[in-house]
């Protein structure tokens, strides 16, 4: 499959950066594919409809979600505002602009969640589920996904267990009023 554009749409500049960097290694100069980086955050609705509006994405990848437990145990508002409100709004976004997918790309701890975190990406998944049983959305194919850690990723232990190891431990495996 040939890509024509890739959008990236992220609220980190420095990630945003990264991933740029990293795709622009992979993709070859003469190709057909052109990356487009846009910083902004699923929490502005408006900048998404702009986004999508200039671009026309026919399938979108959401996997903006705050994934610390202990943070967002902290912070439960911004999982509110993050994972759930940011998720309805592209969502919708997608809907409106007649995006032909549209994937969620959530977690195992959205299984009978015990945790904030958890339960958010749950009700961005009902969100999902519900629109996609919304008679008034005939164009838009909605999915979930459900991933556990992925080794080495932004909310993996891995560079946690690395830094540990280079300190001379200990290597913590859980914190103790963690409960899965």
């Amino acid at each position: 499959m040939n890509l024509k554009n890739i959008i990236l749409i992220d609220n980190s500049e420095f990630n945003l950066y990264k991933i740029t960097q990293k795709l622009e290694k992979i993709i070859p100069i003469d190709s057909i594919t052109k990356i487009y980086s846009r910083l902004a955050s699923v929490r502005n609705k408006n900048m998404l409809l702009k986004i999508f509006l200039e671009f026309q994405p026919d399938i979108v990848y959401h996997s903006a979600a705050y994934k610390h437990v202990p943070i967002i145990e902290l912070n439960p508002m911004e999982a509110i505002s993050n994972n759930i409100i940011g998720t309805k709004n592209i969502v919708d976004v997608s809907i409106q602009c007649v995006v032909k997918n549209f994937i969620l790309i959530s977690t195992d701890k959205a299984v009978r969640p015990t945790n904030i975190m958890g339960a958010s990406k749950r009700v961005a998944e009902l969100y999902i589920q519900a629109q996609s049983n919304n008679k008034n959305n005939l164009n838009t194919i909605l999915s979930i996904v459900r991933f556990g850690n992925v080794l080495n990723s932004s909310g993996s232990v891995v560079p946690l267990f690395r830094e540990q190891i280079l300190n001379g431990g200990p290597v913590t495996v859980t914190h103790k009023d963690i409960t899965r």
